[in-house]
């Protein structure tokens, strides 16, 4: 947009202004970043060099775009940086004593946030639009080639955590980023300072290992990006480790000492909504079943052959030799990824019984993603 002459202490009530009616809209705090991220590029370079990212081939996609934000938006000049607390209540380890019941990252607990945080951006780029007349925008909820934790960070919103979470004193981590880039220079905020210090709680509760060093996490051990980004089989070697987490991960934000204080939402969007979490009735959804199920939930997002295979894999972590039956069913399904951890759970539940109840009830079976699992336990299990 074109220059305007604004003093100083024009800019300042504008920003107050702002910020008043983003809380007033329902964001929990605002901050302000500098539009330039080419400095903020090379550790994700080198995250990236390594292939920490996964299956997650966008991140490499919008890399250029990243690193300019012109690219996304020409004449960017600023970026502001909004937070929006999910927690509704405190979370303890204890849901893995409950083996009967999926566990759920509680921002997957009800309605999906973007769909609540996407308008709430729309009308705060109408006050945007009142404040700086002719002023060009763009909004993101994690959905575009947007560096957000480190502009976050930038903005004094909280610093990066060894858990690569975002934290902030007196908060905590429990809550969702989104930002909009403004062709407007707006006075910046103050970055914020690390107060992780030498604790380790995180990387030493890991149940796979994944953040590998202090503020490096390999997505491909990450619980979270198993149960939901990757689209295909769970590799064998994580599958006792996911336990009874059939969507994401939370463990390492429980164990946070910074989130022992954390505030916690009214949000009634974020609240737990009815309907079950038991293992075997989830297992026993069908589609129509798992859309009304999940309907506006960003478990949606998996589809029901995401969710069903790991729910195959918590039922085989259960111990549970009766929940055989609810897993000899799913044998019969028409997506081959739950037929193919059905299997490997099984054999987890049935011991020697398995390879010849394969033999017998699937020997017919074309899918080479199943007859391999069939093949482990039958050739390398028991030979």
């Amino acid at each position: 947009m074109s220059e305007q002459s604004v003093s100083k202490t024009e800019m300042k009530t504008k920003v107050s202004q702002l910020e008043s009616a983003a809380r007033k809209i329902g964001f929990d705090a605002m901050g302000i970043a500098p539009s330039d991220t080419s400095d903020l590029m090379p550790p994700f370079d080198d995250w990236l060099k390594k292939g920490y990212h996964g299956s997650m081939a966008w991140l490499v996609r919008g890399r250029d775009k990243r690193s300019d934000l012109n690219r996304v938006l020409p004449g960017i000049q600023s970026v502001i940086c909004l937070r929006t607390n999910y927690q509704t209540q405190v979370r303890q380890l204890d849901y893995l004593n409950d083996t009967a019941t999926g566990d759920i990252t509680c921002y997957g607990w009800n309605l999906d946030y973007h769909d609540i945080i996407e308008p709430r951006l729309k009308v705060l780029e109408t006050e945007l639009e009142k404040l700086f007349p002719g002023c060009t925008t763009r909004r993101y909820v994690d959905t575009g080639p947007v560096p957000e934790k480190a502009l976050a960070e930038q903005a004094g919103l909280g610093w990066i955590g060894k858990h690569t979470n975002l934290l902030t004193e007196g908060v905590g981590s429990w809550y969702f980023l989104s930002e909009i880039l403004i062709d407007v220079l707006l006075p910046f905020s103050n970055p914020a300072e690390n107060y992780c210090g030498p604790c380790t709680a995180c990387i030493d509760i890991c149940p796979t290992g994944a953040i590998v060093a202090p503020y490096v996490l390999d997505a491909r051990r990450c619980i979270s990006y198993l149960t939901i980004e990757n689209k295909g089989v769970i590799p064998l070697e994580f599958r006792k480790a996911i336990g009874n987490r059939v969507y994401g991960c939370d463990d390492c934000q429980i164990v946070c000492p910074w989130n022992e204080d954390a505030t916690t939402t009214p949000e009634a969007a974020f609240q737990e909504r009815s309907g079950t979490r038991l293992l075997t009735e989830l297992m026993a959804l069908d589609p129509a079943g798992f859309r009304e199920r999940f309907r506006k939930s960003p478990v949606k997002r998996i589809k029901r052959r995401g969710l069903l295979r790991n729910v195959a894999v918590a039922l085989g972590n259960s111990g549970d030799a009766e929940v055989v039956p609810v897993l000899q069913r799913a044998l019969l399904d028409k997506e081959p990824l739950i037929r193919a951890h059905a299997v490997w759970a099984l054999g987890e539940l049935m011991g020697t019984e398995a390879g010849p109840f394969f033999k017998q009830t699937l020997a017919n079976e074309t899918d080479p993603d199943v007859i391999l699992e069939i093949q482990r336990i039958t050739t390398l299990r028991w030979g």
